[in-house]
């Protein structure tokens, strides 16, 4: 797959067929969509072109920016989509500019010029240009003069996506990891830089990845205990580790802030610094405050016995 960043310089397509979204977590609502895609590419030979944007839309065009959380950091999707057999991935800087062209110029100067398109795949409510005002119907209107066709995605596919993309974020900060990972078509994942902590885990037995995730977009499983696995970002072939992660408070020790914390089994390396990635597989447990360290030591030893039987 090519992964275009600049608009200005794009190549020329083949019969380009192409989709317009977001695309926030690649899940399985999304996967009938580049189905449609490729089949549609595969029977007049031509080349798939999935067009998105960054930052999130809604980050520029919404005044309730705070909230936002994704699945998927930029990259992640990038990844994500790389493996559905995808040509061409056009990253859109979307700013205020973008947004406020004029409908026509939108379709004339951006999808038109920039990418000649034999085929659009686009949902009956998908809106674009100043005020929103550019349709599937100006769309359509405007196909015969620039002689692309218009294939619509049914209204059942597109309610599935949002309904799924809300299920989803909903699922992982509520700890219910089984709905998300159904849902997403895979685990869900996220990574963090490996940083210096108070080595408490050291000392009770359990050493821990403290972890500092830096997308602040990223969403993040809610608080509680989980089986996971983990790699390593940097390395090429990734080695799977087994592990369980604490994301919390940490109540029996007192702790003031929220840290995520992975121990990985069977594992003595020194990985500082260093980015560790999270499948998040299943939730285990609430964070509990234990009367003493003893106690929590015997927790912990039962949440690995556990982990290790689900993965």
């Amino acid at each position: 797959m090519q992964v275009h960043r600049n608009i200005d310089q794009l190549p020329p397509f083949r019969k380009a067929v192409i989709t317009i979204g977001t695309f926030d977590g690649v899940h399985q609502g999304h996967r009938q969509v580049i189905d449609r895609l490729l089949e549609e590419a595969a029977e007049i030979s031509g080349e798939t072109v999935i067009v998105t944007f960054h930052p999130h839309p809604r980050k520029v065009v919404s005044s309730a920016i705070l909230g936002i959380r994704l699945i998927n950091t930029l990259e992640e999707k990038i990844e994500l989509l790389e493996g559905l057999g995808i040509d061409h991935l056009v990253i859109v800087p979307f700013t205020e500019a973008f947004a406020n062209q004029e409908a026509e110029i939108y379709i004339q100067q951006f999808l038109v010029e920039k990418f000649s398109p034999h085929t659009i795949i686009i949902g009956y409510d998908h809106r674009f240009g100043r005020d929103r005002r550019g349709d599937y119907r100006l769309l359509e209107r405007y196909a015969p003069d620039y002689g692309y066709q218009l294939k619509e995605i049914p209204k059942h596919i597109l309610d599935h996506i949002s309904i799924s993309s809300t299920n989803i974020r909903e699922a992982i900060l509520h700890n219910d990891t089984e709905t998300a990972n159904k849902l997403l078509g895979y685990d869900f994942f996220f990574s963090g830089r490996v940083v210096h902590g108070d080595k408490l885990g050291r000392e009770l037995g359990y050493p821990t990845a403290n972890l500092r995730v830096e997308n602040e977009e990223k969403i993040l499983p809610g608080n509680g205990i989980y089986a996971v696995y983990a790699e390593l970002d940097d390395e090429e072939p990734r080695r799977r580790f087994k592990g369980m992660m604490s994301i919390g408070f940490r109540p029996t020790v007192d702790g003031k802030k929220r840290v995520v914390e992975v121990n990985l089994f069977d594992f003595a390396e020194d990985i500082y610094d260093r980015s560790l990635r999270v499948y998040v597989k299943q939730y285990l447990r609430e964070e509990v405050r234990f009367a003493n360290l003893e106690e929590l030591v015997k927790q912990i030893d039962q949440d690995k016995a556990v982990s290790l039987e689900i993965l």
